[in-house]
């Protein structure tokens, strides 16, 4: 990314901020003037006030600096709260844009990325970014006034010595500037192994019931201990470059002291200078030197928050799910759903579907059967257009899904999965996720329909109940049917069941799938399900096998043929020695 675009898209977070940013600045100008008063009054001090008895002028100067600096507290006070707060309300901004755009991104994004890298753009990055936003400007403009401001003043006291001094300027910016480069990419690649961090820990933390019941805690700290390796690794890289950089650039600003020092002395010695001139000279050139190690000093912080700004931009540039230019408002949809040629594959070297084509009428039921991986739950993704198909068409009551705005289409399909997510918080939340504007009536409606009414109600703080995170409170079973009530509440005209059920007891099955009878009655409903029982009265079945469709028919039918389907449902009704010996590429 071109810098002047880097830097653009930065400057423009500013501009909300402008107001509070321009009075931080004016406070770094004011705290920049006033520090450069203190060596003006001292060569006052040593060649007129001191040598001559001018005591009142020296209680006067004394007094109005003591002034002065209480105002520079004030100021600093000021600078060091709303700029920090510049940088936090800009934090803010990008934190929100970041969050907007990942709600805007494809399913394939979040394919392709883990979500403890995520975080770790969304918050350590940011938190860089915003320390860099407060102290750019800050230190840039402070230390800029400083250095020209005590260049000026010290050309006053004598040019000869002054123009000593900047000489080794450009040996100090040419050192800053080579070793700059070399800890901007090791501290790239320190940054990206926080992130891979942060996306081990978020694995582990989240399974750390997996982890427990299998008791491989250990196995758990091996894998940590990779990622932790490759972050001692690169924070090693990144701290030897920072200590090459302090360690010069640190060397080029000690040789200023010691050439004060020895061109001073001759100056004095030749004199060419007064004592109290070569006084306030060498007091003057920390003035000078300060805001000059400050600079360098910021190198660190100014490579952290532009390496978190383009990890951020990287997210914020990526290609959003967009809709087809015209897409329209699906209004009252019937529900007829038709699969015409469909090829599709997540990536375009292996097709996970191909050429798949059926039909299901009006409020029907379609079940989808067959061995794992052959592409029944890609089906059900494509359907929502979570993923574009690769070749063919999807139709929805004889319009094409891809005419059809993302969220007419999706607000008409609702989704029951064997992987149920629920969000932190009350029960009654969850269940209203299905239609936000729903009334208490509704959801409570919506509850009964699902058999989780008795359940929800026999709890002390009844739809308050707190679930935790993910429902890590509930059983499968209760999880199962808060999402079923969600999407009772929705009240779709098209519904997909992925394996609904297929993770539950046999009690909780039943009693989960009255309450799915209820709710596919009326609806056009395509069901996945391992347990073929389940599905004995769709109106039509597909058996899926290796991407294509093995077999169609309705339960009876497929029964007759002896075939794929016939296989799968004796087999569930099998010995254990005849499921042990079933090899299922034969029937394929």
């Amino acid at each position: 990314m071109e810098k002047e675009g880097l830097l653009r898209r930065f400057i423009a977070y500013y501009k909300p901020h402008l107001k509070l940013f321009s009075l931080d600045m004016l406070a770094s100008f004011f705290v920049s003037l006033i520090g450069l008063l203190y060596p003006i009054v001292t060569r006052n001090m040593l060649n007129d006030y001191i040598p001559n008895q001018k005591l009142n002028l020296i209680i006067f100067f004394g007094g109005g600096l003591f002034v002065l600096y209480f105002i520079r507290m004030l100021l600093k006070y000021f600078v060091q709260y709303y700029g920090h707060m510049v940088g936090v309300y800009m934090q803010s901004d990008m934190r929100k844009d970041m969050f907007k755009k990942l709600q805007q991104l494809p399913f394939s994004f979040f394919d392709d990325h883990e979500t403890g890298k995520i975080m770790s753009r969304m918050t350590n990055d940011l938190a860089e970014i915003s320390e860099l936003a407060h102290h750019g400007p800050e230190n840039l403009f402070m230390s800029g006034m400083m250095i020209i401001g005590s260049f000026l003043y010290l050309s006053t006291i004598d040019l000869a010595l002054t123009l000593i001094i900047f000489i080794c300027v450009p040996f100090l910016l040419m050192a800053a500037l080579f070793l700059r480069k070399k800890m901007r990419i090791a501290f790239l690649e320190s940054r990206k192994s926080i992130a891979k961090i942060n996306a081990a820990l978020e694995s582990s933390v989240s399974g750390i019931r997996v982890t427990k019941a299998f008791n491989n805690s250990l196995k758990e700290e091996e894998k940590f201990e990779v990622g932790d390796k490759e972050f001692v690794k690169a924070r090693s890289k990144a701290y030897k470059a920072m200590g090459q950089f302090y360690a010069s650039t640190g060397f080029i600003t000690d040789v200023f002291n010691v050439i004060v020092l020895i061109s001073g002395g001759i100056f004095l010695y030749r004199g060419d200078i007064t004592f109290g001139d070569y006084s306030a000279f060498i007091v003057s050139v920390n003035i000078f030197v300060n805001p000059l190690t400050t600079l360098i000093q910021f190198t660190e912080q100014y490579q952290n928050g532009v390496t978190g700004f383009i990890r951020f931009l990287e997210v914020i540039d990526e290609k959003s799910e967009e809709e087809k230019a015209g897409a329209i408002d699906i209004k009252k949809v019937e529900g007829e759903i038709e699969f015409r040629h469909v090829s599709f594959g997540y990536d375009q070297k292996r097709m996970i579907l191909n050429d798949i084509s059926f039909k299901v009428e009006k409020g029907k039921t379609l079940a989808l059967v067959g061995s794992s991986g052959g592409g029944k739950t890609t089906i059900c993704h494509l359907l929502p257009n979570f993923y574009h198909v690769s070749k063919g068409e999807i139709l929805i009551d004889g319009v094409n899904i891809n005419d059809l705005t993302y969220a007419s289409l999706r607000e008409n399909i609702g989704i029951v999965q064997q992987d149920v997510f629920l969000f932190g918080g009350t029960i009654y939340e969850n269940i209203l996720y299905g239609r936000l504007d729903a009334t208490y009536d509704e959801v409570i409606e919506a509850a009964k329909s699902a058999n989780i009414y008795d359940y929800v109600m026999s709890l002390p703080d009844g739809f308050d109940t707190e679930i935790g995170e993910r429902g890590v409170k509930l059983s499968g079973g209760q999880k199962q049917r808060l999402s079923i009530a969600r999407v009772f509440l929705k009240n779709p005209p098209i519904l997909i069941l992925d394996e609904a059920t297929s993770a539950l007891d046999n009690t909780t099955e039943i009693l989960i799938q009255k309450a799915l009878d209820r709710l596919c009655h009326g609806r056009t409903t395509i069901v996945v399900a391992h347990r073929l029982t389940t599905i004995k009265n769709a109106d039509n079945i597909l058996v899926i096998q290796n991407g294509e469709i093995a077999e169609e028919g309705n339960h009876d039918a497929l029964m007759a043929k002896n075939g794929v389907y016939s296989h799968l449902y004796n087999l569930q009704f099998s010995s254990k020695e005849e499921r042990l010996n079933f090899d299922l590429t034969e029937l394929t």
